[in-house]
């Protein structure tokens, strides 16, 4: 029987370590428990080494390029961080060794989701995309963003778009999922097929639920006694940040003076990075907001983090789901977020969090929560409870399996008809 499962998302890096990231690891850990054989199959972007094993998963790598004259190695490494539409002929090669292949599963779309789906087809194995980004519902200014390294330059790789039917990739899947219910709404609408699913992020609700709040306290000098608001997120526009210390200041200017913000995560927007700290520097403020790089996945300092705030704050402009607020509520933390993409259908407005619709709501929901400690434990305490019915990891690769089983029956159908489905792998 075929166990192995075939994953491919854009890059994977410790240091630049996001949501994508961590689900790829924690569905594959799962799927190695139960019997399965996970691969991570990507590209060279921002690594060093072609192979390696990260949490015990492989991990293989394979030269990329952009197919744009007069490229710039700032504006490589740009594409190499967010949205760059990459192609990999050694990457399509190593796919089509993977004869014994379970199914593939791509964490991409555009040519390399064409480059997977193509050697998919190639060997009549099931097809799978997830939309970690969004597609449907991604701001324009999010987008004009991301193509900034390639304005005004001339794509010569259009062909091999064309060739990979990356354009009609979602249409072909045998399975698309969307981390969003707002997402999966709009694909259904969009789509014109039923092979669309909503399957959530999850969280490891034991890891986030131990951390040392006073070891990530002292080791950064902050006083158990200063009300800490905490965001954890790539520093990029989408993430908001800069919406964020404005609350700050506030919040800090509304005379709860006793408070400080962290900030951490890896820089994926150069610019943006550079304002912010330009922001924090003449805020005044520059000694009670701690700006800190990405955090391994496998760092203590992560959970340790959760468990070291009063409240998380997530300002998103766009967020397709936001992994985030599962890990703060397993530590069991008040979540504070924007009412946008995935968070305001995750979040229970005034039970498990609290949403911002207007431009005065993050400051207004940081300070009733600093007013408030019983209240911000009512929060935690029920987003905690959320998390470990719905969203534990555990809970969300079985529904994946069950979802998977739905793409290899349609293959069994296609390549033979009159052939029973295959049983299912135990």
């Amino acid at each position: 029987m075929d166990t192995t499962i075939i994953h491919v998302p854009r890059r994977y890096v410790r240091e630049e370590w996001g949501g994508t990231e961590t689900v790829i690891q924690e569905i594959s850990r799962r799927q190695q428990a139960a019997g399965w054989d996970p691969k991570i199959v990507t590209s060279m972007a921002l690594a060093k080494h072609p192979r390696e094993l990260i949490g015990g998963i492989p991990v293989e790598r394979h030269a990329h390029f952009y197919s744009y004259f007069g490229l710039r190695p700032d504006q490589r490494l740009a594409l190499d961080k967010k949205g760059g539409n990459l192609l990999s002929f050694g990457l399509f090669r190593s796919l089509l060794r993977e004869k014994g292949a379970r199914l593939f599963h791509a964490h991409a779309l555009n040519r390399l989701g064409g480059t997977v789906a193509a050697a998919a087809r190639i060997l009549g194995k099931p097809f799978v995309v997830s939309i970690h980004g969004g597609v449907f519902e991604v701001p324009a200014e999010e987008m004009e963003a991301m193509q900034l390294p390639v304005a005004g330059k001339f794509d010569w790789g259009r062909p091999f778009g064309a060739l990979l039917g990356s354009r009609t990739l979602l249409e072909r899947a045998d399975l698309v999922l969307c981390v969003g219910e707002n997402e999966a709404r709009a694909a259904r609408l969009r789509l014109g097929h039923d092979r669309i699913a909503h399957l959530p992020n999850g969280v490891d609700c034991q890891r986030f639920s131990g951390g040392n709040g006073f070891a990530f306290r002292k080791k950064h000098g902050i006083p158990e006694t200063d009300f800490l608001v905490l965001n954890i997120a790539r520093i990029d526009a989408q993430k908001n940040q800069l919406g964020l210390v404005e609350a700050f200041l506030q919040l800090y200017a509304s005379g709860r003076q006793q408070s400080r913000l962290a900030l951490i995560g890896p820089e994926t927007q150069a610019d943006y990075a550079r304002r912010l700290r330009e922001r924090i520097a003449s805020s005044g403020l520059g000694d009670r907001i701690l700006l800190l790089p990405g955090l391994a996945p496998e760092s203590a300092d992560l959970p340790d983090a959760y468990e070291a705030c009063d409240v998380f704050a997530m300002p998103s402009a766009h967020e397709p789901f936001g992994i985030a607020a599962l890990e703060a509520w397993s530590a069991g933390k008040a979540v504070v977020a924007s009412a946008v993409g995935g968070l305001a259908g995750l979040i229970d407005d005034g039970r498990s969090g609290l949403l911002c619709r207007a431009p005065g709501d993050l400051a207004r929901h940081l300070g009733n929560i600093y007013d408030s400690p019983a209240f911000a434990r009512e929060l935690g305490r029920a987003g905690r409870e959320e998390a470990r019915l719905r969203y534990d990891w555990s809970v969300i690769h079985d529904r994946l399996e069950a979802l998977y089983a739905t793409a290899e029956a349609r293959i069994a159908r296609k390549n033979s008809p009159t052939s029973p489905i295959p049983a299912r792998h135990v």
